[in-house]
Order: structure tokens, then C-alpha cells, then sequence
């Protein structure tokens, strides 16, 4: 936790450059979510970057709408979208304004208020080291136990609710590059950017 306060907030020019550079960038840094007597943290493990000039995976492919507004703001801005029904997966808006690009967070590491997202993951507070590796690898999963939804799309990530603290860069050799996960259209581009070795990887 003193580690945590002591670090820097990722100012707005970390965001506003492109999309694959950011995406890397943030592997290694902490997700910070407030709550009223809890901060609940966790190192970015794993992402995807999402770019709807040449990306037809992207929600931006086919211009601005109510559902994606977000996506088009300038870069360090919250977008957070409910899929199949079930999941929300929340994304950090990159690029200049109009621009439509976004970095899904994949996975992180939990490293505060375990107790908390395990109350929220499996309505329980004491886990087991298989459920701690499970709690938070995957998008779906980091909404539910950071408790991230709709109404946290379009916050400012400069601002004091939920934030990105800066981290030592990653060597080049620590991250992994492979395809993305889950998505039918633009298949072939290796945007899915991960720390190797962590054992908090959505698989």
C-alpha cells in the first residue's frame, strides 16, 4: 500500500498517443479503483488494443453511436460496455479526440482488498490459491470484482475515482505478443499484449 501511494497517477499524455503503444505501456501498471473506505488495486497482466480505423473487431469500426460515444474522446478516458448479456469489460480510451481506439484490460494481478473482490467473485472472503488465480483473469471477471459497470463509462482516468498509477516499464522480452481472444473479425492482428510468466493470464 505505501508503494501504491507514493506512485504517480498516469498523466493524460500517457493516453493520448497510439493505441499499440499504450496497450504495452500499460502491462505492469495498477488499476486503482476508490471506494468509500477501500482502494482496490491491481497490476495490469494482460491486454488487448482495439483500433476502429483498421479494426473490424472494434466497436468504433463503423463510426460513433450513443453505445460507443466514449471511444472517441481523447486518450485516459473509462469505457466500459456489457457484452453477451452477462459480462462487462472495461477499457481505457486512447489516441486524439475522434480518433476511436481503446485498450481492453484482460486480466491483472490483485493486490488490494482481495477479501473484497472475493466477496463480489465467489461470496466469500477466504479463498483458496486456485480461486485467488481465477479471481481476476479475465475482463468479465475484473468488472465483477472491481464492481465496475455502465455507470463508470466516460470517467476521466486523471481523476480521483478510478485511475492508472505508473509502474517500472517492462523490458521488451517480458512481453508477450499473440493474437486476441474471443473475437471472429480481424483475427489475424497480434494485438493481445501480455506479461510472461504471470500466472494471473486469462489462459
Amino acid at each position: 500500500m505505501k508503494q501504491i501511494h507514493k506512485s504517480k497517477k498516469l498523466p493524460r499524455e500517457f493516453y493520448t498517443r497510439p493505441v499499440l503503444k499504450v496497450a504495452k505501456e500499460l502491462l505492469g501498471k495498477i488499476l486503482i479503483k476508490i471506494e468509500r473506505n477501500k482502494i482496490l488495486a491491481g497490476k495490469i497482466v494482460e491486454v488487448e488494443a482495439y483500433d476502429g480505423n483498421i479494426d473490424e473487431a472494434s466497436h468504433s469500426f463503423r463510426g460513433k453511436t450513443k453505445r460507443n460515444e466514449v471511444m472517441f474522446r481523447e486518450g485516459g478516458y473509462f469505457y466500459v460496455y456489457f457484452t453477451y448479456g452477462v459480462h462487462h469489460c472495461c477499457n481505457v480510451v486512447t489516441g486524439k479526440e475522434g480518433h476511436g481506439a481503446a485498450v481492453l484490460i484482460r486480466a491483472v494481478e490483485p493486490l488490494t482488498e482481495i477479501n473484497t473482490m472475493a466477496m463480489r467473485r465467489f461470496s466469500k472472503r477466504k479463498i483458496t490459491e486456485k480461486e485467488l488465480v481465477n479471481l481476476t483473469n479475465g475482463p468479465g471477471k475484473i468488472c465483477q470484482a472491481f464492481a465496475f459497470d455502465r455507470t463508470h463509462s466516460g470517467l476521466d482516468l486523471t481523476g480521483n475515482n478510478v485511475f492508472i498509477i505508473d509502474a517500472p516499464s517492462l523490458k521488451k522480452s517480458e512481453i508477450g505478443i499473440s493474437k486476441r481472444i474471443g473475437i471472429s473479425k480481424s483475427t489475424e492482428l497480434p494485438w493481445r499484449f501480455f506479461i510472461k510468466g504471470s500466472k494471473f493470464l486469462s489462459r
